[in-house]
Formats: structure tokens, sequence, C-alpha cells
């Protein structure tokens, strides 16, 4: 990795953990947040290596900081997948991507919630939140990245 591209993945860490960290909406199990729209708008700007590890470093650093360190692990699988999701969708249809990307993390979270409670029921408990979660980043993302992909929005020298 060049020094280039490890600073581009710090500064993307954390924006992807201010976008975590901050808007924190509780629900249960945990907290709502944009940090998802983050790694999406990331990942369509800076592509594979960049998006996939600043999404894992920024989102298992908001668990930590947050108090749910035991969310850290089952953090680093869903957000990789999540990303690779969204990796492979994106050229063929940006809302495919982004849909398959986020049902993949609600899933994720929600089979996590079931085996670090020992309870599917606790798990289950989190999916109304995360799905709400799921809407607004959904949402977020595709302003955004429309908005980026307007010639006239990006200007060039």
């Amino acid at each position: 990795m060049t020094a280039r591209e490890l600073s581009l993945t710090a500064i993307m860490s954390a924006f992807v953990f201010i976008a975590t960290f901050i808007p924190k909406i509780p629900i249960p199990l945990g907290y709502a947040h944009l940090g998802d729209a983050a790694i999406f708008l990331i990942i369509f700007v800076c592509g594979r290596k960049t998006g996939i590890l600043s999404g894992v470093i920024g989102s298992a650093f908001a668990d930590l900081l947050s108090g749910f360190p035991i969310w850290i692990l089952p953090t680093i699988f869903i957000k990789a997948g999540m990303a690779e999701i969204f990796l492979r969708l994106k050229d063929k249809n940006i809302l495919l991507g982004l849909i398959a990307a986020s049902l993949f993390m609600t899933a994720g979270y929600t089979f996590a919630g079931a085996i670090l409670y020992d309870s599917l029921t606790a798990g289950l408990t989190s999916t109304p939140g995360l799905l709400l979660k799921l809407v607004v980043n959904i949402f977020v993302a595709v302003i955004i990245i429309s908005a980026i992909k307007n010639k006239n929005f990006i200007r060039r020298n």
C-alpha cells in the first residue's frame, strides 16, 4: 500500500467513523447511523481496497468507542460483505447493489444478534430498526451518488 493509499484509507476510515458515531439513533441492541451511506459513497468514489478497509476500520472503531465492543468482530465481516456485494453490483445497477448490500447487512446483524445474545428473538428485535436504517442509508447514498454522477457537479480544471 502506497503512502497515498494509506492516507486516503485513514481519512475515509475517519469519515465512516464520524458518520457512524455522531448521529446515533437508538434501536434495540444498538444504534442507527449514516455509516453505511458513507461506505457506499467511498466504494463508489475510491474503489475496493479503500472502500472495504475504511468501512471495516471506521465501523469497528465506532463500535468500540460507542460501548459495543462485542459487535466489533461481526461488524468486520458484515461490513466487508456488504461492501463486496455493492462493489459487484454497482456497475450493473446501483440501486440493486445498495438494496442487496443493505439486506445482507440487516440479515448479518440479525443473525449476529441471535448468536451474541443466544436468542433468535433478541436478534429479530433489532430487525425493524435495521430496516429503517437501511432505508435512510440507501436514500442518502442515492442522493449523493446521483449528485456525483452529475457532470455539472464535478469541476474539472
